[in-house]
């Protein structure tokens, strides 16, 4: 009829995502629960071995064939499942994350990054008979300290992926994130212990030595980039009032958005370091852990997860402006990597903190722990099924 409107056409692979949709409801007890049991079992970075175990369990009675240990990491988790279809690829990789903040438990929600991405797994082996490739999930210990994902692409864990999709909890949904780079330092001083009031001058202290960084870095946060940022706390700074400590430990962060700033940044805070030994005659050593890049968001990616989110009535919020840091963005390096953020949690709500830890085990959480599920599993079936989008990623990848 004239002047009528068009029909829209069907979203992409329609009936391929409601099976996929499906799949994530027939399986939800499963989804949550695992959620809460990590989250009730917190455990730091390095040491998740029954988060790591419950996700391997879990995934292996789904059909996967699963590395537990994968690589160096004890904690470290690899599991593949083959479509039915012809063909070796693509190889798509799901990402779960599940250690704890120390001290907190899960105040950044990696209890449903797990089970989420462990849902994504399990919905994807439900139509995996229609696929082609392989379904590649990916459990990477140690992103709050340490960069787990470094070493497991440093083990060849990545290796031969054509995307890498992982979901994050947040009070906000973006698609798209701009993390900082960002690195741990231990820094250790060891000087003479003696009385402090008897012979105070005997020893050289190394709390001295400790208060003198920390005032160093407040005044070198001045001369900082607006998105740099330093900062520490004291591990041990002493065991009596009566005793000059011979020995004192700090755990600092240094991150920045710019890769050459932030190098430049980890030479000047060790000169920092050098120059509180010299002045209080102790010795020091820093020790870098290796740590998170800044993101490279694949464009292509991010416009077919934000199609997904649309289809569910999540509208994008816009870029992520917080300046927090994470070990995905080294994956974007490796190959085509997304990262969004959906809401768990009320706007507001700060992270690394025990309203979010909270949130994290809510009936929020839990719901959008189930569509993170599924808008991961459906843009990894879009992947899947059209080599176009794969070829267009690594396009974009490559220009970038």
């Amino acid at each position: 009829m004239s002047g009528s409107t068009p029909p829209r056409p069907a979203p992409p692979f329609e009936g391929e995502k409601a099976r996929i949709a499906a799949a994530v409801r027939s399986a939800r007890d499963e989804i949550v629960d695992l959620s809460h049991r990590i989250h009730a079992d917190p455990e730091p970075a390095f040491e998740e071995h029954r988060a790591a175990t419950r996700v391997a369990e879990v995934l292996a009675r789904h059909g996967f064939t699963v590395d537990h240990p994968a690589g160096r990491l004890s904690t470290a988790v690899r599991a593949t499942l083959r479509g039915g279809r012809a063909g070796d690829r693509p190889r798509i990789g799901i990402l779960g994350e599940y250690d704890a903040l120390p001290g907190l438990g899960h105040g950044c929600g990696h209890n449903t990054m797990a089970a989420s991405g462990v849902g994504a797994a399990i919905a994807l082996a439900a139509v995996a008979d229609g696929l082609p490739g392989e379904i590649v999930f990916l459990g990477t210990p140690a992103e709050e300290h340490g960069s787990g994902k470094q070493f497991m692409i440093d083990d060849g864990l990545f290796d031969g992926l054509d995307a890498a999709l992982l979901y994050h909890p947040c009070d906000r949904n973006h698609v798209e994130i701009h993390p900082l780079a960002s690195e741990d330092v231990d820094v250790v001083f060891t000087g003479l212990q003696s009385h402090a009031s008897a012979d105070p001058w005997l020893g050289r202290n190394e709390l001295d030595s400790l208060i003198l960084l920390f005032t160093s870095v407040g005044l070198w946060r001045q001369q900082l980039r607006p998105t740099a940022r330093v900062h520490g706390i004291i591990r041990e700074g002493g065991t009596a009032a009566n005793i000059i400590p011979d020995h004192t430990v700090a755990w600092f962060m240094i991150r920045s958005d710019d890769e050459d700033d932030y190098r430049q940044m980890r030479d000047r805070f060790r000169q920092l370091c050098e120059a509180a030994a010299i002045a209080t005659g102790t010795t020091v050593e820093v020790t870098f852990s290796g740590g998170s890049r800044t993101m490279r968001n694949n464009a292509v990616l991010v416009e077919r997860f934000r199609a997904n989110m649309a289809a569910y009535g999540i509208a994008d919020e816009g870029d992520d402006p917080s300046s927090g840091s994470t070990d995905m963005a080294n994956v974007s390096w490796v190959c085509p990597t997304i990262h969004p953020e959906l809401a768990m949690a009320p706007p507001g709500t700060p992270g690394h903190s025990i309203l979010f830890r909270d949130a994290a085990v809510s009936p929020q959480a839990d719901e959008v722990t189930l569509v993170a599920a599924t808008l991961v599993a459906q843009t990894a079936l879009e992947l899947f099924l059209d080599p176009d989008l794969v070829a267009a990623a690594w396009a974009e990848f490559r220009s970038t």
